[in-house]
C-alpha cells in the first residue's frame, strides 16, 4: 500500500514539474510577433518598420513576465523604431527595479509585408 502511494506521489509530483516548467516556458518567450498596421508602422531611414513605443511597450510587459524570470523593469525606451528586415537591430533601455539600467538588444528575426517577428535579449 505504501509502495503504490510513493508511486502516485511521486508521478504527480513529475506532472506539476512538467506543467510548471511548461508554464514557464511559454510564458517567458521573449519572442513576438506584431502585425504592421496603421497604429504600429514607423519609418526608419526609409524602410518600414515597428513604432518604438510598440516595441518599448512589449518589450518591458514580457522583460519580468513571472517572479522567477528577469529583471523587473519599468521606463523601457528605444531610440528609435525597429526597421522591418531580417536582422535589424535596435538596442532598447530600461530602469531597474532596484536602481540602475538595463540594455536590452532587440532583433528582427523575419519580417514581411504585413508582420514583424522580432525577439529580445534578457
Amino acid at each position: 500500500m505504501q509502495r503504490r502511494y510513493l508511486v502516485t506521489a511521486v508521478g504527480g509530483l513529475a506532472g506539476a514539474a512538467v506543467v510548471f516548467g511548461l508554464g514557464t516556458h511559454f510564458l517567458a518567450g521573449t519572442e513576438s510577433t506584431t502585425a504592421l498596421d496603421a497604429r504600429s508602422t514607423a519609418t526608419v531611414d526609409g524602410h518600414k518598420a515597428l513604432a518604438a513605443n510598440i516595441v518599448e511597450g512589449r518589450t518591458q510587459s514580457k522583460y519580468h513576465p513571472l517572479p522567477w524570470i528577469g529583471v523587473k523593469v519599468s521606463d523601457v525606451t528605444c531610440p528609435s523604431g525597429l526597421k522591418a528586415v531580417a536582422g535589424a537591430t535596435v538596442t532598447c533601455t530600461g530602469e531597474k527595479s532596484g536602481g540602475g539600467s538595463v540594455d536590452i538588444p532587440v532583433t528582427v528575426v523575419k519580417a514581411s509585408a504585413t508582420s514583424v517577428t522580432w525577439k529580445f535579449d534578457r
